[in-house]
């Protein structure tokens, strides 16, 4: 069952954007914060530990959304800085670019959140992340011996994972 769009996952996924492994990081987190899976692979600097990882990288999604909130041209109501949003609810951002990396952001209707790391010149990544998206239905909520909220272990996923990010331009 696809998510977003079909009815299964499709076959083909969607076209890299660009040539080469461009992917450095993937995050998925759960509503609450917690990260339950992280991946890296063009990664060569590492600085801080994996939990100051997690965190600052939540921390940057939580005041970013906020940000994009309290910005929105559209909204009247403007609300509190810092006060959490329902997923779907105001203005969101997709991605960002500075000049050594491309963050690419996509949150479910549930509240997972993916963000996936590539270089600048990566193009638009939101269909790849709402591929991974449904690879994490189908092969970790769908899985019987998945207990909602601990780590990813599912080996079929991360390869899945693996082999696909390493084919995103």
């Amino acid at each position: 069952m696809q998510f977003f769009g079909g009815s299964e996952i499709s076959p083909s996924p969607p076209v890299a954007t660009a040539s080469g492994n461009n992917a450095h990081m993937l995050y998925i987190f759960n509503r609450n914060g917690i990260c339950l899976l992280y991946r890296e692979w063009n990664r060569t600097l590492k600085t801080l530990s994996p939990q100051q990882d997690y965190k600052l990288m939540f921390g940057l999604l939580f005041s970013l959304r906020s940000l994009t909130e309290k910005m929105d041209p559209t909204s009247a109501d403007k609300g509190n800085l810092g006060v959490p949003l329902l997923p779907g609810q105001g203005c969101s951002f997709h991605s960002f670019r500075t000049n050594t990396y491309k963050l690419s952001f996509m949150e479910s209707p549930s509240g997972v959140k993916i963000i996936l790391v590539t270089h600048p010149r990566t193009g638009d990544l939101r269909d790849s992340l709402k591929f991974i998206y449904n690879l994490y239905v189908e092969y970790v909520v769908k899985n019987p011996l998945y207990s909602p909220g601990s780590l990813i272990r599912c080996s079929l996923f991360n390869k899945s994972v693996d082999q696909y990010v390493r084919g995103l331009g």
